[in-house]
C-alpha cells in the first residue's frame, strides 16, 4: 500500500496479521487529523471524549450525534490515509436497532467514517449486528466504558476481581461472535487483557491495558500534554504543549502591548504615489505619516 492510499478494513486486519501493532488516536478536528496522518498513526477514532476535550463538559455524555457529525466530517477532511473510526455518543444507539443503524448509516454518508464504535455488550450486540447487517464495519469497547461509568459509580479501572474479569473476557469473545473487526479494552489488568488479545481472533486495542495488545489507543489532548489537571495513570505524554502555548500566548499578548507587534516584517506597504493620491482624495496633507507608529487619537 502506498503512503497516500486510505486504509481499509482489510488493510487494518492485514497489518495485524503481519505483525505490526496497530497506533491509534483520537482527533476532533482537520489540522490535528492531518498531522495524525502525517505521523504515520494507522486509525484515528473521532471519540465522544470531545464532550470533554473541545467541549467543556464533564463528561462524555452530552455531546450530541449533531456535534459528533461536524467533528467527523472534520477529521475526515484532513485524513488521506489513515482508517477513520466515530464514536457513537449516547443516546445514538441505546433506544433501539433502527436507531443504531439510522445513526450509524449517517457517520457513514454524512461524515464520510469508515467504521463507528459502540460501547459495551449485552444489548449493545443487536444494536451492532443491526449495523453489521447494513455493511458498516464496528469496533467494540469493553472494560471501562465511559458512557456507563456513572451506572458503576466511578471512573477506576475494571476486571480486578475474578468474577468481573471473566465478564469482560466473555464480553471480548461476544463482540468477535457478533462480527466487530476489533475490540477496545480500556482500564483492566494487563494479564486479563493478553488472555483476551491471545483468545480472539480479532485485534484489541488498548488503553491501560497493557503492552499485550495488537495495538494502542490516547487520547491527543492527553499524548500531547494539552489536558489540564489530572490524567489517568496509562497515559504517557509526549509532549507539554499546554505549557508551550501559554508561553506564546502570554508573549503575544506582552508584545501588543508594548506595541512590539506588528513591526515593519509583519506590515504591508503601497507606492508613495499610490499613498499621496490617497490622501489627496480624503483631504488629509500628512503624507509623511509614520504607519508604522500607532496613531493617538485627539
Amino acid at each position: 500500500m502506498s503512503e497516500t492510499e486510505r486504509l481499509t478494513l482489510a488493510g487494518v486486519t492485514d497489518l495485524v496479521r503481519h505483525g505490526k501493532r496497530l497506533a491509534m488516536v483520537t482527533a476532533y478536528d482537520a489540522a490535528s487529523a492531518a498531522l495524525a496522518d502525517a505521523a504515520g498513526l494507522d486509525i484515528v477514532l473521532v471519540g465522544d471524549s470531545a464532550a470533554m476535550t473541545i467541549l467543556g463538559h464533564a463528561s462524555t455524555l452530552p455531546v450530541t450525534m449533531d456535534e459528533m457529525l461536524m467533528l467527523t466530517r472534520a477529521v475526515t477532511r484532513g485524513v488521506r490515509r489513515a482508517f477513520v473510526v466515530a464514536d457513537m455518543p449516547f443516546g445514538a444507539y441505546q433506544p433501539g436497532e433502527d436507531e443504531a443503524l439510522r445513526n450509524a448509516i449517517r457517520f457513514v454518508k454524512e461524515a464520510g467514517a469508515d467504521a463507528v464504535k459502540l460501547e459495551g455488550a449485552g444489548r449493545t450486540l443487536t444494536r451492532i449486528s443491526a449495523i453489521l447487517d447494513a455493511g458498516i464495519p464496528v469496533m467494540g469497547h469493553v472494560g471501562l466504558t465511559p458512557q456507563s461509568a456513572s451506572l458503576a459509580g466511578s471512573y477506576k479501572a475494571r476486571g480486578r476481581t475474578a468474577a468481573e474479569a471473566r465478564r469482560i473476557f466473555d464480553e471480548a469473545r461476544a463482540l468477535e461472535r457478533t462480527g466487530c473487526f476489533a475490540v477496545v479494552l480500556e482500564a483492566i489488568p494487563a494479564r486479563v487483557a493478553a488472555r483476551i488479545t491471545d483468545t480472539l481472533k480479532i485485534p484489541t486495542i488498548g488503553i491501560g491495558a497493557g503492552a499485550s495488545c495488537d495495538g494502542q489507543v490516547l487520547v491527543w489532548h492527553d499524548l500531547l500534554g494539552l489536558t489540564r489537571g489530572h490524567v489517568p495513570r496509562f497515559v504517557k505524554r509526549y509532549a507539554n504543549l499546554s505549557q508551550t502555548m501559554l508561553d506564546a500566548l502570554q508573549r503575544y499578548a506582552s508584545d501588543v502591548r508594548s506595541a512590539a507587534f506588528p513591526d515593519d516584517t509583519h506590515t504591508y506597504g503601497m507606492p508613495p504615489e499610490e499613498l499621496a493620491r490617497f490622501e489627496a482624495q480624503i483631504g488629509d496633507s500628512r503624507v509623511d505619516q509614520d504607519f508604522t507608529k500607532p496613531l493617538r487619537k485627539p
